[in-house]
């Protein structure tokens, strides 16, 4: 209940700051909502690719699936799983919340999270420049370190999670 009603207030005090704005300083206000549209219009498209995507995984992930990918049954299958999809994952990482907190209240462990999160720091396509500007052996050394390192803390988290 306390937290829908803070939802509530944030919501109120943000209207009573934009109106405030408008009324004290009209074309900051003007730029402001010219600049929140634009912003508005980039991020609509992958708001509704999350969006789709967060309502396929309610309609196929159920929790007797996550256990079964992710759970603590499925073993290491299940690190190499999240250290994988946080490679591959692309785009803004604010937009990855909603879907991580979705799959988090249907049993997906803190530490797993973590993991995809750490692992989004892995980046495929700077390879090649990373590569250039430092040496292949650092560039690997560099990427193993950071997933072996990223399951040592997932497993710390969990461990202080439970």
């Amino acid at each position: 209940m306390k937290k829908s009603k803070f939802k509530w207030y944030f919501l109120l005090s943000a209207i009573v700051l934009y109106v405030a704005v408008f009324i004290i300083n009209e074309p900051l206000f003007i730029k402001a909502s010219i600049l929140f549209f634009h912003i508005f219009l980039k991020l609509i498209f992958v708001l509704i690719f999350i969006f789709i995507l967060m309502v396929f995984t309610n309609y196929s992930l159920n929790p007797k699936k996550i256990t079964k990918y992710i759970g603590k049954e499925a073993g290491i299958k299940r690190w190499v799983i999240v250290v994988a999809a946080g490679i591959l994952s692309a785009g803004s990482i604010y937009i990855w919340y909603p879907l991580l907190k979705d799959l988090r209240e249907k049993g997906m462990e803190t530490g797993l999270i973590a993991t995809f999160l750490y692992n989004r720091a892995v980046k495929l396509q700077l390879m090649p420049l990373m590569i250039l500007y430092f040496s292949w052996k650092f560039i690997l050394l560099l990427t193993i370190l950071m997933i072996i390192v990223s399951i040592i803390q997932g497993i710390i988290l969990n461990r202080v999670d439970s």
